[in-house]
């Protein structure tokens, strides 16, 4: 239907919801939240284990830790994809292997995708079994890390990632400019009142330039400035 607005849904699948709700309740992402600008739903593999058992167990070959049974995903996964028919999906695992995200791909989701299932794992990973399950299923999953380290789980990867994506989103920033990637420079230094701040009988000034109201000048002492420019976009 034209001019039929879509919010984002992010489906979060994790075995700690509690975790990552209380975010959403402050900021920018609770005001996009009350726009209607996106959806936050949570899917706890607890409840889609058959006659309540839990979901992990011990790895088969030995090891430490314990491993997210592949039956509870894959039936929270069906049931997610039950709920909508028409949207396009995108179906995310987070992997300390996976590919590395960052703003570029966020601006990428944003722009193609109504619907995205974040898979969080814990312990020691998720059945390799998921994977290949939803591949012959015709789901692509695609794997995303958030950086160099490993982390307990996958809670913390689908915050960095929604926060991320939903700042793309028209309408959740209120203004386009708002995105730093869409100005001049990502990362570049930021000065406000007071104009001089002294701590400890060391007087700490704003650069003279951002005073003098010459907007030429300061637009080249920004560039001078810019410290991460490979975020622009």
């Amino acid at each position: 239907m034209r001019g039929l607005f879509l919010p984002v849904d992010f489906k979060i699948i994790t075995l700690f919801p509690s975790v990552i709700k209380s975010y959403f309740k402050e900021s920018v992402i609770r005001k996009a939240l009350d726009k209607g600008l996106i959806r936050i739903s949570f899917y706890n593999p607890r409840d889609f284990c058959f006659n309540k058992k839990r979901p992990d167990d011990r790895p088969y070959g030995g090891g430490p830790g314990m491993v997210l049974k592949v039956e509870p995903i894959i039936r929270a996964v069906d049931y997610i994809l039950s709920e909508t028919i028409n949207k396009k999906k995108e179906i995310i695992l987070f992997s300390p292997v996976g590919r590395q995200f960052d703003n570029k791909m966020a601006a990428e989701i944003a722009k193609k995708y109504k619907e995205i299932i974040l898979i969080c794992g814990h312990y020691e990973g998720i059945d390799e079994r998921v994977k290949k399950v939803l591949k012959n299923n015709k789901f692509k999953v695609k794997e995303l890390s958030i950086g160099p380290y490993i982390l307990t789980g996958g809670e913390l990867p689908a915050l960095v990632l929604i926060d991320a994506v939903s700042r793309q989103i028209k309408g959740v920033l209120g203004k386009i400019d708002s995105l730093e990637e869409r100005r001049m420079g990502f990362g570049m230094p930021t000065f406000t009142r007071p104009e001089v701040f002294t701590y400890k009988n060391k007087n700490y000034k704003v650069p003279k330039v951002l005073l003098s109201g010459n907007h030429k000048k300061i637009e080249e002492w920004r560039k001078k400035h810019i410290k991460r420019s490979e975020f622009r976009s």
